[in-house]
């Protein structure tokens, strides 16, 4: 049945995966809508017991995969390429870390930059730091980078690996599906890998939805600080649908048209407003602060890595790290997929070092002019942030009360917001390129498809914004939790894939390289024996023993 109608559509894509992920995209739009108080009890219910008895596996699921990525790229299976033996990367090393920042951080980096260090100065997360304090500006900063360096980035980091290992190296098509390949075998082409692949879909367009919701927030309070529009549901739903109908031209102009320059332009103003701020403010300060805030985060990652909250128990993990760790998690795929279809020809030592080092630098170079920015207007010279970001809880607007404490605060207010509608345009574009290379299995397909993908990602988002009766951040924290843990899970199947699957190829490989090393009459009394049990063609059995040696014999090769 879902075959006819994709052929009656002109679809290139797996029929059962595309209906029924966009089947069950209409059923929760429904639901929201009509059943608002029964889906806001579901997802709130299920969100508290995943806090309440499951937070501590978060916590401690994603530092094992930094560990795991740690040590895979120093191993032996380090200098495995993504790809044939002899290729090599695409992109220089630059381009690729500019692609890199374009990838995954540009909206979290503009909508977190101020509120979160403001928030843990004025409520330190552990107990016994005073608020307002140089320990509480500390504190928030250690906090603040552990939340968006290395864990962040490992989390997108594995799922890339093993898409790139898996598709390049093994010739598997672009779904979640192909990871599981060391398990399943053929069976990711049948129905289970099927549901795999439709979780993933699902899972990609919450993940991303959230991201709208929170980027529409956050200009709704830009403008209401500018403009004086109101901030309301009505006036997020026509945001959403300005946003979505920009994101959908740009995807449908084509990658290299609508996406390349729309992220290359917001990087670039991205970068501008960071120099901005570090030129205009305490420039010296900031300059000494960067070096100090790198010290604090490399002594805070390892007791943070496994911080609990056990003995104060005060839920504010619940809030912050759970929170951000299922929401990074239901975007891995996203991203995953496109740092996987930027690094084809790297090392797995150059991919994994590569994709945690640049990126996490930068957020260390971000958060530090904008968190040490916002303390020093705070206490030396006569700001208000805690009133109005915490006291006020008016986190969206953190950016802006902020801007007022510089020059041109209303040209600088307009370009960032500008920034933050190019920013998640281009996540919402990608992202509809992304799912749809989850259902197809492959890229350039028909148009209409990512425009398909492009319009459900607005309705999700508008959704779970304005439907529930919770509204809000809430809302948006409540869906991405219950969303988040499926592929939490998928991460523990992808590490051990990886490792079995290469082990699998060292071992062939080795197999034959001692065939090879092996004396000739060794390997003549070998070749007789061989035919004497299975009575096979000798010619033939030898060219495929030497067509698959050339293959799997320079697996490791650099």
């Amino acid at each position: 049945m879902f075959e006819k109608l994709a052929q009656r559509l002109g679809l290139n894509t797996n029929p059962a995966i595309f209906f029924v992920s966009a089947a069950l995209v209409v059923v929760f739009v429904v639901g929201a809508i009509l059943f608002t108080d029964v889906v806001d009890a579901i997802f709130g219910t299920t969100s508290d017991w995943i806090l309440t008895n499951l937070g501590w596996l978060y916590i401690l699921g994603v530092t094992t995969f930094l560990i795991f990525l740690i040590w895979i790229a120093f191993s032996r299976f380090g200098t495995v390429r993504l790809g044939q033996p002899d290729s090599r990367p695409e992109y220089s090393n630059p381009v690729w870390f500019a692609m890199l920042f374009a990838a995954g951080i540009g909206s979290i980096l503009m909508f977190w930059g101020v509120a979160e260090p403001v928030s843990h100065y004025a409520n330190p997360p552990r107990a016994g730091v005073a608020p307002q304090t140089i320990e509480a500006a500390e504190e928030a900063m250690g906090f603040t980078l552990y939340h968006f360096g290395l864990h962040t980035w490992t989390i997108f980091c594995l799922p890339g690996l093993a898409f790139a290992y898996f598709v390049y190296r093994k010739g598997l098509p672009f779904r979640v599906s192909s990871v599981f390949h060391p398990f399943l075998g053929e069976r990711i082409h049948g129905p289970l890998g099927r549901a795999i692949d439709i979780v993933a879909v699902l899972g990609t367009l919450f993940g991303v939805s959230v991201t709208i919701g929170l980027g529409t927030l956050q200009i709704n309070s830009g403008l209401n600080t500018l403009f004086g529009v109101e901030e309301s549901r009505l006036t997020q739903l026509i945001l959403i649908a300005i946003v979505t109908t920009i994101a959908v031209i740009s995807v449908a102009s084509g990658l290299d048209v609508g996406i390349k320059w729309l992220s290359t332009i917001n990087i670039f103003m991205a970068v501008g407003l960071l120099l901005f701020v570090f030129l205009a403010g305490s420039t010296l300060f900031l300059a000494k602060g960067i070096i100090e805030t790198t010290g604090i985060y490399l002594e805070m990652l390892i007791p943070l890595s496994f911080w609990n909250d056990t003995f104060a128990n005060t839920g504010w993990q619940g809030s912050w790290t759970v929170f951000y760790w299922a929401w990074t998690i239901t975007w891995s795929p996203f991203v995953g997929i496109f740092i996987a279809r930027i690094s084809k020809g790297r090392t797995i030592r150059e991919f994994v070092l590569g994709v945690l080092a640049a990126p996490t630098v930068f957020s260390v170079v971000w958060f530090s002019v904008f968190g040490l920015s916002s303390f020093n207007i705070e206490r030396n010279r006569g700001g208000d942030l805690v009133g109005e970001v915490v006291v006020q809880e008016d986190v969206p607007g953190a950016l802006f009360a902020f801007l007022e404490h510089f020059p041109l605060t209303t040209f600088v207010s307009m370009v960032s917001i500008l920034i933050v509608i190019i920013f998640f345009t281009t996540s919402s574009d990608s992202a509809s390129l992304v799912v749809d290379i989850l259902c197809s299995g492959e890229a350039g397909n028909p148009t209409r498809q990512r425009v398909f993908w492009g319009i459900t990602e607005g309705v999700v988002a508008a959704t779970v914004l304005t439907a529930s009766g919770t509204g809000g951040l809430d809302a948006l924290q409540q869906t991405i939790i219950v969303f988040g843990l499926p592929f939490f899970v998928i991460g523990f199947f992808m590490m051990v894939g990886l490792v079995r699957s290469l082990n699998a190829e060292f071992a062939e490989g080795s197999g034959v390289q001692r065939e090879r090393n092996a004396p000739l009459a060794t390997r003549a009394r070998r070749l007789k024996r061989s035919q004497r049990r299975q009575g096979g063609d000798v010619g033939s059995r030898t060219g495929e023993r030497g067509g698959n040696g050339d293959g799997d014999g320079s697996s490791t090769e650099s």
